[in-house]
């Protein structure tokens, strides 16, 4: 398996990306068509436009509580959702909008969580950290660090005892990796041979302090040694190495059953949350210097266009769609109503949505 090195660990320190090209492609990205390309980049366009769009409603006072925005990690969650099969599952962490959209999510439903209106997919009960679509196998979206890995686990359990050929890709941040609950999992999910790939979205920063103050030892996804798994790294500003890393560990656990750790090395470039500053523990230049070497879109814009797919009348008509898409999305928002004060508690508790097959006895809620 590959081994970090220096450049991997620090953004700051890594050379000048190059563009992904059709040159040497895997055959998920080979077998690509010229549309599905397209769609890749339109896809990534959107989270940002989006992301953009969020940061300036909570500007304007529109959304309240935390926004962890997804603006310089688009590569991540679009190349690894895009391999996923119909019988694959997504759980992630609290900077889930990339996820949401790259599953298909619509964005009016997303903007309306954020407002907290009723019309949105937690039916406004939720925010930021906690987007759902069962029907899309996307499991959130959780505020707890770390705390969605042992779920990501479970999900895979249930697949592997229900004899389902599909596997749970498990999103966490760097931070999350030093958690206890994830080795506990890494432990279980070793031990009983679940489908589950836990992917680290390695941003070089936890909230505030930087990897290298945080975590001992040569690397993180090097860590799943430890436990006999299979582990990768991968630049997340590469949509096909992202794509074809991403595609061999969800082989593994689909035709094997094998637990993974890809560790994507990416990076953001607002604040841990839009209400921490975004330069306070590194530099404006360090920010400005990914921005201009490694930026995702940056990126995959280049190598559509040097492939032929891209030209740059199509890139302004897609990145004006997606400018377009959130602005809708943010009226959609504004247009919708509040949940109403009946509904605070439903959606609690199963039992109390659904009281002739209630079986427990006593009182859930303390008023």
């Amino acid at each position: 398996m590959s081994k970090p090195t220096s450049a991997t660990l620090n953004p700051k320190a890594a050379p000048p990306a190059a563009a992904p090209s059709r040159a040497g492609l895997a055959p998920v990205n080979a077998r690509l068509t010229n549309a599905e390309r397209l769609g890749l980049f339109r896809l990534m366009m959107r989270i940002r436009r989006f992301e953009e769009r969020c940061l300036r409603a909570y500007q304007q006072g529109r959304i309240a509580g935390f926004l962890h925005l997804y603006i310089g990690q688009e590569a991540v969650a679009v190349g690894c959702c895009s391999v996923m099969q119909p019988d694959d599952h997504v759980i992630t962490a609290y900077r889930d909008h990339g996820h949401a959209i790259a599953v298909g999510m619509n964005p009016n439903e997303l903007m309306a969580e954020l407002y907290g209106k009723a019309s949105g997919c937690s039916k406004g009960k939720g925010g930021s950290m906690h987007f759902f679509d069962p029907a899309r196998h996307f499991w959130g979206g959780h505020g707890i660090v770390g705390g969605q890995v042992p779920l990501g686990a479970g999900i895979a359990f249930a697949l592997k005892y229900k004899g389902v050929k599909g596997a749970c890709l498990t999103f966490m941040g760097d931070g999350a990796v030093n958690q206890g609950a994830v080795h506990e999992t890494y432990n279980l999910a070793a031990l009983w041979s679940l489908p589950v790939v836990f992917v680290i979205e390695n941003n070089g920063y936890s909230m505030g302090t930087s990897l290298r103050r945080s975590s001992a030892g040569p690397g993180l996804a090097k860590r799943a040694e430890g436990y006999g798994m299979a582990w990768d790294l991968c630049d997340g500003h590469n949509l096909y190495e992202v794509r074809e890393k991403t595609d061999k560990m969800l082989q593994l656990a689909r035709e094997k059953s094998q637990p993974a750790v890809l560790e994507v090395m990416t990076y953001r470039y607002r604040g841990h949350s839009v209400a921490d500053p975004d330069s306070t523990y590194r530099t404006k230049e360090e920010i400005e210097n990914y921005r201009r070497t490694k930026d995702p879109l940056t990126l995959v814009h280049e190598a559509l266009v040097a492939e032929g797919v891209l030209t740059e009348d199509l890139a302004k008509e897609i990145d004006m769609a997606a400018r377009a898409e959130a602005e809708r999305a943010a009226q959609f928002a504004e247009a919708s109503p509040f949940p109403a004060s009946e509904d605070v508690l439903k959606d609690i508790y199963w039992e109390e949505d659904n009281p002739t097959q209630k079986q427990s006895r006593g009182r859930i809620f303390f008023h």
